[in-house]
């Protein structure tokens, strides 16, 4: 359908801007700007603060007030302005502000972009749980085909990684315009003070069930950027101490080696619909805590060569299964527990509980555990102990979740969120 292919677009443009830059900023930093490691942790932390405000204010303005996809053109246009900015920043503290800034315009559009898909679809009376993955499966084709630009024409180091995403977040503003419309369905009701301000979707904590979702998509979204904020600096140290022409071809092509995790997303998304259906959500779920133990665990009996290059292939691999289990997954059952007039509200919880409180708490806590007690000579870091650290901490969170999360599962509420 003509449809399907304009959702493809978008998706695909929205994920090719965040891959022209998120896995390659650490070279920007450390090899062109050539600024301390000590304040490059923090740059990673701008997508859990935006995460913990913007996407919730950005669901109330497209429930009550503004077209979501016209909030979601006009965000990415901002975007655009910003990114073109931000290589020619000359500090890190002013790069900081600037790259934050840039992901207040950037994280709302996430889940701006999952309601244009879900809002549209329904008006088309489309099957989300059957045609939603294989539309956002495009959204991680953008990245990797990003990713791979990025690498083979050597811009993980330069500015231009930047002039990609800018002028790729410019196209993707035009083109929203023109999508179809995505009217509030909050507007010319009855309000009190709560739901004029768009906090009905914090109704959902009212319920058991979906409180310990929440918290527990919290403790999962501590983990979500942790392999992209250190998994590129990992394989890269493997090369310490080598001559160039002898590096490991997995330490030149990191980048590419990382990527897998994502070409893995696009199997696993498209395995999304048999999964809900035949397990439901609470099955898949674990199933993802699972996965994040073993991401996490291969990691730490990788190697640049042989057999340990085969672990950290196929923990990228799994990543797939431990990503998009949770993502996809976690929004289409806030859709399904939600009622329509806050369904960009209920996304914009989910998105601020996951990428912002989670991706925050676990960012800083995790530098803090690395610099203190993995990097002993304040230089080199204990990978193996930083990844059985974390693969540990999603054990728990796994174990916690399947005793604590009690979800019967309905083959029919997943069928009924298509009408």
């Amino acid at each position: 359908m003509y449809l399907k292919q304009r959702l493809i677009a978008m998706n695909f443009l929205q994920f090719f801007i965040w891959g022209s830059w998120l896995i390659s900023i650490g070279r920007f930093w450390f090899d062109y700007k050539e600024w301390s490691s000590s304040e490059f942790g923090i740059i990673f932390s701008t997508m859990g603060i935006a995460s913990l405000f913007m996407p919730a204010i950005a669901g109330i303005i497209a429930d009550r007030w503004v077209n979501a996809e016209r909030l979601y053109g006009i965000f990415h246009l901002c975007g655009a302005i910003v990114l073109f900015i931000l290589p020619n920043i000359t500090s890190p503290t002013s790069f900081f502000w600037i790259m934050l800034l840039n992901m207040i315009f950037y994280m709302p559009t996430i889940a701006l972009a999952i309601t244009v898909c879900y809002s549209s679809m329904k008006n088309a009376g489309l099957d989300i749980i059957k045609d939603y993955p294989p539309i956002r499966v495009f959204g991680t084709i953008g990245f990797i085909v990003a990713l791979w630009i990025i690498n083979i024409l050597h811009w993980g180091a330069t500015p231009n990684q930047f002039y990609l995403a800018s002028a790729a977040s410019l196209l993707l503003g035009i083109y929203a315009f023109t999508m179809p419309k995505c009217p509030p369905l909050g507007k010319g009701h009855q309000t009190t003070f709560v739901s004029a301000l768009g906090l009905n979707a914090f109704k959902l904590f009212k319920s058991y069930k979906m409180a310990l979702f929440f918290i527990f998509s919290m403790l999962l979204g501590a983990a979500l950027q942790l392999t992209n904020a250190y998994g590129d600096t990992y394989i890269a140290d493997f090369g310490k101490g080598i001559p160039e022409d002898q590096l490991p071809w997995a330490v030149k092509y990191s980048e590419i080696i990382m990527s897998i995790s994502q070409i893995s997303e696009t199997l696993f998304i498209l395995a999304i619909p048999f999964f809900l259906r035949k397990f439901g959500i609470k099955k898949v779920m674990l199933m993802s805590m699972v996965a994040w133990v073993l991401r996490f665990g291969l990691f730490g009996f990788g190697s640049p060569e042989g057999w340990g290059l085969m672990l950290i292939i196929l923990s990228c691999i799994i990543y797939g299964m431990a990503f998009d289990f949770f993502n996809i997954s976690g929004s289409l059952y806030v859709e399904t527990q939600s009622d329509p007039k806050i369904r960009a509200s209920a996304q914009g919880l989910f998105m601020m509980m996951t990428n912002g409180v989670g991706a925050v708490a676990g960012s800083l806590l995790a530098g803090f555990i690395i610099q203190e007690y993995f990097t002993p000579d304040g230089v080199n870091k204990d990978w193996p102990g930083i990844w059985f650290t974390f693969a540990a901490y999603a054990l728990v969170v796994a174990v916690l979740f399947a005793v604590l999360f009690k979800h019967k599962h309905d083959p029919k509420a997943m069928q009924a969120i298509k009408h």
